[in-house]
């Protein structure tokens, strides 16, 4: 079989499941009385139909893929990093914090970086506490980091209300959100170097995004780190008996996987909000990420598409409700294909088990 048709094969599944769920998507426009024809160029219009619109797309696809690629390389490692959440808090207010230590900087060629490594350091921490949990005491991690969620969420909203307010810092009145990153800290926005972008927001974490894929595809099937990772992920057992530590390379992953959530928490601070609201529930880029990475096939590269995918849908979603299509279509195309793909997997656990026992 070729390099082509394993490619093809890989992707099978999903592509199937893309095809179905826009199919099922059509019944239930139907039903509302609409035209799916209508509704789905009202879709890609709202999401492709220009380079502002393709800009917002990508907006909204950076932070997905970033906590795509979180879920799916802990998940080389067998480990299913439900918390990218958590990790997703931790990064954004830990970049706060990075540039409020080092806010006398006024170069961006440092500051960037150092409220990037900020970002990085705050996911990879907290993904950490599962990874360590995991790998000394047989935590499960599913448990650990839906706790650390709640943990990271609560956390945060007391450092933007107590330690890095307005109020405590600058003096002013009390605020909703925490101080803002100095300019120097702020990624540039796309439309000033290339102004076809108009009123797009769309910023440079997109490539950092991009770079996150090809960096997590690199190090997981290029390096001999890589090969352990998903060596234990196989069969810790046998990895155990061939040499590999399977406590190292559980907690490498776990770091590793909170980093790009981190990441994903530092490029909406640095490159949108510039700053850290006081919310009363997470922004769901954590859960988001868990199906870009079950619909990428847990592949860095299928990931990046899939995390595009997901972002056509968020952005064309609300060209689709002015043309008088509900909402919730786009919901259930969502839900239809990570529906096929979890099936997809279930079916394949079975058959694998039933081999086994034979």
């Amino acid at each position: 079989m070729t390099k082509k048709s394993n490619i093809l094969e890989a992707f099978k599944v999903p592509l199937i499941a893309i095809i179905l769920s826009f199919l099922i998507g059509s019944v239930f426009i139907i039903i509302t009385g609409n035209n799916p024809i209508v509704a789905y160029i009202a879709l890609l219009n709202g999401s492709l139909g220009s380079i502002p619109k393709i800009g917002e797309t990508l907006l909204k696809s950076t932070p997905i893929i970033l906590t795509g690629l979180s879920v799916a390389f802990a998940f080389k490692t067998n480990l299913f990093n439900i918390g990218a959440e958590g990790q997703y808090i931790a990064g954004a207010i830990s970049t706060v914090v990075a540039s409020y230590i080092f806010r006398g900087i006024e170069s961006p060629f440092l500051l960037i970086p150092l409220t990037l490594l900020g970002g990085m350091l705050g996911g990879a921490i907290w993904a950490s506490i599962a990874g360590v949990l995991k790998a000394k005491l047989g935590v499960h991690e599913v448990i650990t980091s839906i706790m650390l969620n709640y943990i990271a969420l609560f956390m945060s909203n007391y450092l933007v209300r107590v330690v890095l307010n307005p109020s405590v810092i600058e003096g002013t009145e009390v605020k909703f959100h925490s101080i803002l990153i100095p300019e120097a800290a702020r990624l540039t926005k796309l439309k000033s170097i290339l102004p076809i972008f108009g009123y797009s927001s769309l910023n440079t974490s997109i490539f950092i995004a991009i770079a996150c894929g090809i960096i997590a595809y690199f190090i997981l099937y290029k390096t001999t780190m890589g090969y352990e990772i998903r060596a234990v992920g196989y069969n810790d057992l046998a990895a155990q008996y061939g040499g590999i530590n399977v406590s190292k390379n559980m907690i490498l992953s776990m770091a590793i996987s909170g980093a790009f959530a981190g990441l994903a928490g530092y490029s909406q601070v640095a490159g949108l909000s510039f700053k850290v609201d006081n919310v009363a529930e997470s922004p769901g880029y954590g859960l988001a990420g868990i199906a870009v990475a079950l619909v990428g096939k847990e592949h860095p590269i299928g990931v990046i598409a899939s995390g595009i995918l997901f972002g056509i849908l968020a952005n064309g979603e609300r060209h689709m409700q002015i043309a008088g299509i509900p909402k919730e279509v786009v919901g259930i195309i969502q839900a239809v294909i990570i529906l096929f793909i979890a099936g997809d997997k279930i079916v394949k656990f079975f058959m694998k088990r039933k081999k086994e026992v034979a």
